[in-house]
């Protein structure tokens, strides 16, 4: 019986060992999936970003629309144009067996018409792991009142174009 019970043990100690390997590297590469995912913003960058995103994609816009994977991809050419300054902050990944939830905020400076405009938004990604990837199925872009800004110490990376 001890034996047995040792074996249970062991085997569900090994398992265990594994899945939290597993969950170790779904968190690098959903960090990595994350800073693309930025980075093809920032570039425009519509061919990088089109291979991370899932092919029934869609996002939820700041004032709540629903826009589909090909006019999303449409406004990802130009998405960035006019932006002086943008990061992103607070990053929090977490993983449901294979969905995850990738939240960060972002601090943004744009100028439109002569004018900069300051603030800052707050995203949800949803990834799903097909065939061993993750790709995005779902953004989800909110507005964040000032009193809710992270901190500046949360920053993960910026990009600044104020002073070029």
């Amino acid at each position: 019986m001890k034996a047995a019970v040792l074996v249970f043990f062991n085997l569900s100690l090994f398992n265990n060992l594994g899945s939290a390997q597993a969950s170790a590297d779904d968190l690098k590469t959903l960090k990595l999936l994350n800073a693309k995912f930025t980075n093809n913003f920032v570039t425009n960058d519509t061919v990088s970003h089109s291979r991370i995103i899932h092919k029934d994609f869609v996002c939820i816009g700041a004032s709540g629309q629903y826009i589909n994977r090909r006019d999303y991809m449409n406004g990802w050419v130009h998405g960035f144009d006019g932006f002086i300054y943008w990061d992103y902050r607070d990053e929090r990944i977490s993983i449901f067996g294979n969905t995850a939830l990738v939240h960060a905020a972002n601090k943004y400076v744009v100028v439109s018409n002569g004018k900069e405009n300051k603030g800052m938004s707050m995203y949800t990604d949803v990834y799903i792991k097909e065939n061993g990837e993750w790709k995005c199925v779902q953004a989800q872009i909110s507005k964040l009142s000032h009193e809710f800004f992270p901190g500046d110490e949360t920053i993960v990376k910026k990009y600044d174009f104020i002073n070029r």
